[in-house]
């Protein structure tokens, strides 16, 4: 049937009809649908109908394509998401200028594109989200929870403290499309899968070992050859850059420190007594009480209750007559933590026990036994032994605590106004720092030319360096906002002078360039010197006749694992991506040892790892990882190939 739609509809006449059809909607139609990208988005997805897969895109058959655009507003909060996710990620060393790349920003729209795509393959594919589905996905989310389950309050309130602001029928929305465009790739993540004798195969080769001898070349010789004009014209234009004079700045700055103010006068006795006045509960030690008791446990049903109300009475009433407390609790209470102890509790403070215990021990005085007292453990009779604390702390005892901790205060306000004055000033005049600094009497200092790897002193605190190279403070010239060093010692900054990147002129170069040219020169020597023993093995020498009619330095590594920096990093990853020995012949390459020098190797043996030697946990982990990766490449290759069906468009102006 689909066939002879598609036939019945590909003719000349039909497209004649549809194009008068389309007439009346040039009148109202957005740019986007003639085959552009809107005026406020930043790409648009578009698919062919599923009825007529090769469909043409261009206008006027572009109507019967599914369009998805990117707005750059969604951009715009999908950048800023990641911007966040990168601070978090580096902390200090975060630097916003540098995130601001166009390749950047292109990662993250070519993340949006990749959704959109999936989301038009499910909706070609008819692929529905139920109301059910969306209910169950956010009552599973944990922030939308109190005590484990859904509470429709904590979703509301959620959700108008999010960023941006969302109502929960545009939540709900923004859930059903994330399932929607999921579903598809989660699948085929969900699919991967791989064999035992791929996984077996895998574990030889990570377990396998390598007999390998190195033959070290000698230093290469310091080259002082003559280097032509043409030859470092011919290498400045050809490595441009490699001569770049890094980006600078010169900076003004006030620096505000509580540590430097003039000292604050002590406070009087009078000010520090009011305080303790005000803060006398702090120097009061919290009242504890000797407690021991018995509980008697209870079941749940009233009989049993009624049986253990009226032991726990019982004993209490013993006590009370002169029994032996400690004796009773031994022969009776349920506490196991207690009961060996004649029920001693040790000292309690509240807060502690649970509260009608609590309220009945701290109600009773020194000596007294009080119950039955009920609570979920059971009945407990109570004694009380003793009482201490709760008792004041006099006020000369204390005084010079309060001295220092007036003194911090007073030295916290006086900082807070002075740089809050400096701040208002600032604002007045944000191109300036001068004006302001002499009006509260704090001196201007300034730093530069420095640039990120050469700043020093103050300018060298990461935060005071990504303020310097701001885009905000480059180009505006205007006073920063405090940045604080640390607690009670911030600093305010302008940018006196911007000298952006630029390449070094080849008069200055010069130098630079020829010791370049000669470095290169060393390392081809280097290399062919390596080549040329190479070919020596390659004709049947063996490597240790040849390192010793060279007199090169041998080093032979028996069972070298895979992975182990040695004799470097490079070296390892070389040895592995040599060839197997074949019919007791090595195998030879050569690899730079990153200090001028090159080495020639030898690989004679391969052992395979022994698979037995990893227990099944591992061999099962390693199992699920590799069809979690088969997963994953499943999921990229479908997406990958739906890019390829359908036709995306980007306007790289609105990033």
């Amino acid at each position: 049937m689909l066939q002879k739609l598609r036939d019945k509809t590909s003719g000349w006449i039909v497209t004649v009809i549809m194009g008068l059809l389309m007439i009346p909607f040039l009148f109202v139609i957005d740019n986007s649908y003639l085959g552009g990208v809107g005026a406020q988005n930043v790409a648009k997805v578009s698919a062919p109908p599923t009825w007529w897969q090769s469909a043409p895109s261009w206008w006027p058959m572009s109507f019967l394509w599914s369009h998805h655009e990117i707005s750059a507003e969604e951009f715009r909060t999908r950048f800023e998401q990641a911007r966040m996710q990168a601070r978090e990620q580096q902390g200090e060393n975060f630097d916003p200028r540098e995130f601001e790349t166009a390749e950047n920003k292109l990662l993250v729209l070519d993340q949006l594109i990749d959704e959109q795509v999936v989301r038009l393959a499910a909706e070609d594919a008819h692929i529905v989200i139920g109301d059910a589905a969306v209910r169950d996905y956010i009552a599973s989310i944990p922030a939308f929870q109190r005590d484990g389950k859904f509470d429709a309050d904590q979703y509301r309130l959620v959700l108008a403290q999010s960023v941006p602001p969302r109502t929960p029928a545009m939540f709900e929305q923004l859930v059903r499309t994330s399932l929607q465009q999921s579903i598809i790739p989660s699948a085929l993540a969900q699919s991967g899968f791989v064999t035992k004798g791929e996984s077996e195969r895998l574990l030889k080769l990570l377990g396998e070992t390598r007999d390998v001898e190195f033959a070290l070349l000698p230093a290469p010789e310091v080259d002082t050859a003559a280097v032509s004009d043409d030859e470092i014209k011919q290498w400045y234009d050809s490595h441009p850059k490699d001569f770049l004079q890094p980006e600078s700045v010169s900076i003004e700055y006030v620096e505000l420190s509580a540590a430097t103010l003039p000292p604050v006068a002590p406070a009087d006795d009078a000010a520090l007594r009011r305080r303790y006045d005000e803060e006398k509960a702090r120097f009061v030690a919290p009242e504890q009480r000797l407690a021991s008791h018995i509980l008697i446990s209870a079941g749940s049903d009233a009989a049993s209750q009624k049986a253990a109300e009226a032991k726990a009475a019982k004993l209490a009433e013993e006590a009370r007559q002169g029994a032996d407390f400690a004796a009773l609790a031994k022969a009776n209470s349920d506490d196991p933590g207690s009961k060996n102890e004649g029920g001693d509790l040790g000292w309690v403070e509240r807060e502690v026990m649970v509260k009608p215990f609590e309220d009945a021990l701290y109600a009773m005085k020194i000596g007294e036994i009080t119950g039955p007292v009920k609570t979920d453990f059971g009945y407990h009779v109570l004694k009380l032994r003793e009482i201490k604390g709760g008792e004041g702390r006099p006020f000369e005892e204390v005084r010079d605590q309060l001295a220092a901790e007036q003194l911090q205060a007073d030295t916290e306000k006086a900082f807070s106004e002075l740089s809050g004055r400096l701040v208002d000033l600032v604002y007045k005049n944000p191109t300036a720092l001068e004006p302001a600094a002499k009006e509260v009497g704090v001196p201007v200092q300034v730093l530069g030319p420095f640039t990120r790897t050469t700043a020093s002193g103050i300018a060298a605190t990461p935060a005071v360096l990504r303020a310097a190279f701001s885009d905000a403070r480059v180009e505006d010239g205007t006073v920063s906002d405090p940045i604080e060093i640390a607690p009670n010692h911030n600093v305010m900054l302008r940018v006196t002078e911007h000298t952006p990147e630029q390449p070094i002129p080849l008069a200055q170069a010069r130098e630079q360039v020829i010791a370049a040219i000669r470095a290169h020169r060393t390392e081809e020597a280097s290399s062919k010197a390596a080549d040329a023993l190479l070919a020596k093995l390659g004709s049947g020498q063996t490597l240790q006749l040849l390192a010793e009619s060279e007199k090169l330095q041998l080093l032979p590594m028996p069972g070298l694992p895979r992975t182990a920096p040695m004799p470097t990093v490079e070296a390892n990853r070389a040895v592995f991506a040599a060839a197997p020995p074949s019919a007791d012949k090595p195998s030879y390459g050569k690899v730079d040892m990153g200090d001028g020098r090159y080495a020639v190797f030898a690989v004679t043996k391969v052992t395979p790892g022994d698979i037995a030697e990893v227990s099944e946990q591992q061999q099962s982990m390693l199992k699920q990882q590799l069809s979690q990766i088969d997963g994953a490449a499943a999921a990229k290759a479908y997406v990958d190939g739906m890019r390829k069906r359908f036709k995306v468009q980007v306007q790289e102006s609105q990033l």
